[in-house]
């Protein structure tokens, strides 16, 4: 008797595990179906085929990659970014530590930034980027995102704050170089030109080689045209001649240089 139950229940496993298989095959077999249609630009037959799989499996790690792939279609071959935000958020809800969670509030705070310019909003997505997830190596890029923004809202102290936790909390991150140039951009935009020097000097202690020296040295030249130090400011400019990226601003501030010069 015993025998005959074993056997039960060997049949029973086995039949279970069967039909799991084949439901995970179908939701397998539902998803790539979905998504070779948005590769082939069938983009309203791929969300009938991502809602197929949704109301099959609503909890299901298939339902979070087809909420991911319905705000991704919507937002880059649709352009209704606001009902991708929607999607990208159901995805967190559903499973934040997931395998598509930390891009859906990657995805959020891009679209905040760059197709909404909700720079507040924006903000508070890559703060939470930062504080939800537990992906360190990429938290610099998303506090230089923050600083960046503060530019944009022409916040430049709270600009420069948020450069000081970047440097404070990820002094190895590649994003470091680009950061300080930034400040150099900001110290002259305050009109704080003696601090441009002293951190040029601090700059170019690290980053001897870097690609934004040119630009820096243009910064320098521009501090010693506001001093008044017209030739020495000329020479700088002139040194950049064929390497600054902006050729024609260049030019420019030669020639008026030159007419200050000649009148003086």
């Amino acid at each position: 008797m015993k025998n005959y139950f074993r056997l039960f229940l060997l049949i029973l496993l086995s039949v279970s595990f069967s039909l799991l298989a084949c439901g995970r095959n179908e939701g397998q077999n539902l998803i790539l179906k979905a998504n070779n249609e948005w590769i082939k630009g069938k983009n309203h037959s791929a969300i009938e085929q991502f809602k197929v799989v949704l109301k099959k499996y609503p909890s299901d790690q298939f339902a979070e990659e087809a909420l991911f792939r319905l705000g991704e279609i919507f937002h880059f071959s649709l352009n209704n970014s606001e009902q991708a935000i929607t999607y990208f958020q159901e995805v967190k809800k559903l499973n934040k530590g997931g395998a598509f969670g930390y891009d859906a509030q990657k995805y959020i705070a891009e679209i905040m930034e760059f197709t909404f310019k909700n720079y507040d909003q924006a903000i508070i997505e890559y703060q939470n980027l930062i504080n939800e997830f537990d992906q360190p190596m990429k938290h610099a890029d998303h506090q230089y995102r923050i600083a960046s923004i503060y530019i944009k809202k022409q916040n430049y102290n709270q600009a420069l704050a948020e450069f000081e936790v970047l440097f404070e909390r990820y002094p190895k991150s590649p994003r470091i170089e680009k950061a300080q140039f930034k400040i150099i951009e900001i110290l002259y935009t305050l009109n704080r030109c003696s601090d441009v020097q002293d951190y040029f000097k601090q700059f170019f202690e690290v980053f001897s080689g870097s690609k934004y020296l040119n630009e820096i040295n243009f910064i320098l030249a521009s501090c010693l045209e506001e001093k008044g130090n017209l030739e020495e400011a000329y020479n700088k400019f002139k040194s950049l001649k064929n390497k600054y990226i902006y050729p024609v601003l260049l030019k420019m501030k030669m020639e008026s240089l030159e007419k200050r010069i000649k009148k003086k």
